[in-house]
């Protein structure tokens, strides 16, 4: 049986999942939709992780990452396209990864619209040229304020809701590496460019 055919709703949350499902089968295309977007703005815990957290013994915390989506930020570099996270969450590991991976990060932010407005303002953008990707609630104003809003697979069902894409893979697990590929392949195509990573 196909899987939109053995749905059970019971709630609000699984008629918003539900919506969710039929829109991303409904063959809009994530090349046309970010084909416009010049920044790629995104949440660190459930997007760039798997959304736990390590706790050690002396209460250092650490993450999941993938190593996908780490190359993922180098096909952009390597297209000179623009990507940042603003993240809530406000432990050294944020800044460490964000740091290895050559991305700008402003962490520990509670309001993160105000923030996103003047890093777009900053950079002669406006936020319908901002793709904004996100899997909790903290993102939702973010991501109505932008043209594009994306979803792990695993967001919350309320983003999830809102989402213009929704990625095959969940947060940590290769997400943010979906995006990478369209941006990277788009960006590559319209200089008429190799698109980075083809030979290997």
């Amino acid at each position: 049986m196909p899987a939109l055919q053995g749905l059970r709703l019971r709630g609000e949350d699984d008629w918003q999942a539900a919506d969710a499902l039929v829109r991303r089968f409904a063959g809009v295309r994530a090349t046309d939709l970010l084909r416009p977007v010049k920044l790629l703005v995104l949440d660190f815990d459930g997007v760039m992780t798997d959304n736990r957290v390590l706790v050690m013994e002396d209460g250092r915390e650490g993450v999941l990452c993938s190593r996908g989506d780490g190359f993922g930020f180098d096909l952009l570099r390597a297209v000179d396209f623009p990507a940042l996270v603003i993240s809530k969450e406000g432990n050294p590991v944020v800044g460490a990864r964000c740091r290895k991976l050559k991305i700008p990060c402003e962490q520990g932010i509670g309001d993160k619209l105000p923030v996103l407005e003047r890093l777009v303002r900053e950079r002669g953008l406006t936020l319908a040229e901002v793709a904004y990707m996100g899997n909790d609630l903290n993102d939702l104003e973010c991501m109505r304020a932008c043209g594009v809003a994306i979803a792990p697979a695993d967001a919350h069902p309320t983003v999830l809701a809102i989402a213009n894409i929704i990625t095959e893979a969940p947060g940590g697990f290769g997400a943010v590496r979906e995006i990478c590929d369209v941006i990277a392949a788009q960006a590559a195509t319209a200089r008429g460019a190799a698109i980075p990573g083809a030979a290997l």
